[in-house]
């Protein structure tokens, strides 16, 4: 299993796309910015976008995804998020008035792009890889996404969260949890403003992972533009156990 990181930060910028992650070749995770990043001839074999919430730093490349690829695609693009997600992207996007409503068009009953609605807690098989959503805490209703392969290797995705339960007792009832994508999105001396906007610090991380039984690499993402180097300090100080990554935007890894 390929996990191309297209997009992981909490901004734009050079050399920042938010938040995208590719799976093989055909699977996406969220569709920002990093999507734009992608050949053409890349992004016609995406298949399948999982979306874990509303927010533009999301989904602010789907549209542009779809209409791109439109003259090229033969089969529909699923793509799968929360009911209140799904009723988002069509109702302030996918209005004809944002942009059009390409799970109608060329037509109703030969869309490019098809909606999917995916409860907490379910699975959808894809080939060889089991991707299941997992609930978290955030602003707005969000999952996180665990992405297993034939072999048995697990590559989990936190999505946007902060403080909660359910992601972690979803994690410790996997046999094994090779990688583990999550965000901590302000520094520790930012903590009002964490609570607010629900984004970890690495204080409030390093509490919560004290929940989870295994002990997988940890890919940190989310880092807000300009507080990189203050939040990787605190990462430093709390996550000592841990082999700990703050990715970037052209990262990949092989599991």
């Amino acid at each position: 299993m390929w996990i191309s990181i297209l997009g992981c930060s909490g901004g734009i910028g050079p050399g920042n796309r938010t938040t995208s992650i590719l799976i093989d070749d055909d699977i996406l995770l969220d569709a920002g910015s990093g999507v734009g990043d992608l050949e053409l001839q890349q992004m016609s074999k995406i298949r399948h976008i999982f979306i874990s919430h509303s927010h533009l730093d999301h989904i602010a490349f789907l549209p542009f995804l779809v209409d791109s690829i439109f003259s090229q695609i033969k089969t529909p693009i699923q793509v799968y998020g929360l009911p209140e997600t799904i009723k988002a992207l069509k109702d302030h996007i996918f209005n004809w008035t944002i942009w059009p409503d390409f799970s109608e068009l060329p037509s109703k009953e030969k869309p490019v792009m098809q909606f999917n609605e995916m409860l907490p807690h379910t699975s959808i098989q894809i080939g060889e890889r089991k991707i299941t959503s997992i609930p978290v805490e955030h602003v707005v209703p969000g999952v996180g996404f665990c992405v297993q392969n034939e072999e048995g290797k697990n590559f989990a995705f936190s999505g946007d969260t902060a403080t909660n339960d359910s992601l972690w007792q979803a994690l410790n009832k996997l046999s094994s949890l090779d990688a583990l994508m999550i965000e901590s999105g302000y520094p520790d001396s930012m903590e009002d403003l964490s609570k607010l906007a629900l984004h970890y610090t690495p204080a409030r991380l390093a509490d919560d992972l004290k929940k989870l039984k295994h002990t997988p690499h940890l890919l940190i993402s989310h880092l807000k533009p300009g507080l990189e180097t203050e939040i990787a300090e605190g990462l430093h100080n709390h996550l000592k156990e841990y082999d700990v990554t703050c990715i970037k935007s052209g990262d990949s890894i092989q599991l």
